[in-house]
């Protein structure tokens, strides 16, 4: 366990917590001596399935962050049994590849509900806690993709692009309150899902979730109190 990063103690909460690239934060995070809670909507993992660095971590399953309620339900157990909240990372999302042409418009809206309505409203219920503390962080997960579309893209790309704007509005909405609020914008993350759906692709050009885990550490961290309302590309060789 580290001391030296400025984690050491701190409350961290990570929606999409049970996922690649929050499992992967969630740990490196807990290695440096952050407290992690796990909120996800599915299922926890099992405890033997979980890092030796996340034994013990407080896990929330079943938690659907579309839903404010449901939200707000949530940072109020952890808060309760976390004893505060100094940091969130808004990792919960989701992606859909889909044409215009042969798409249906639900997905837009799907996608504005996975991607930016759990993210605003993880920061709404994490917010009153983090305020108490005057240095408070949130760190968003949007996507280089929200800054341009590709085919088959509109809809990601589009919410992902509300991410942005959400990180932007925030942040100065509380830049006098010492909380800082920041994106990372991914490249094409090295998962087994995006293995699988591309298997022909190089996959040593994508960025690992560690990596971005890192940055996201710092960004937690002491060192960078003076950035806030950043959108930060870690994309890899992409």
């Amino acid at each position: 366990m580290s001391t030296e990063s400025g984690l050491n103690g701190k409350v961290v909460a990570i929606t999409g917590g049970f996922g690649s690239l929050g499992m992967a934060t969630a740990q490196l995070l807990a290695e440096r001596g952050a407290r992690v809670a796990l909120i996800g909507r599915g299922a926890a993992p099992d405890d033997a399935a979980l890092p030796a660095a996340l034994a013990g971590a407080l896990c929330l399953a079943g938690v659907d962050l579309v839903d404010a309620q449901a939200a707000q339900s949530a940072f109020g157990t952890l808060h309760e049994r976390s004893g505060g909240l100094d940091a969130l990372v808004n990792v919960a999302g989701a992606f859909r590849w889909e044409t215009l042409g042969e798409g249906d418009a639900r997905t837009w809206d799907l996608m504005f509900e996975l991607n930016v309505k759990t993210t605003l409203n993880a920061s709404k219920a994490a917010l009153p806690y983090l305020l108490k503390n005057g240095a408070g962080r949130v760190v968003n997960i949007g996507a280089g993709a929200g800054f341009k579309a590709g085919r088959g893209m509109g809809a990601y790309s589009a919410a992902k692009a509300g991410v942005a704007r959400l990180t932007e509005a925030l942040a100065e909405e509380v830049k006098d309150s010492g909380v800082t609020v920041n994106a990372i914008l991914p490249g094409i993350i090295d998962t087994p899902r995006n293995r699988a759906d591309m298997p022909d692709a190089d996959f040593t050009r994508w960025v690992q979730p560690r990596e971005i885990a890192a940055v996201i550490a710092f960004l937690l961290g002491a060192d960078a109190q003076a950035i806030t309302g950043a959108l930060i590309p870690v994309s890899g060789r992409m």
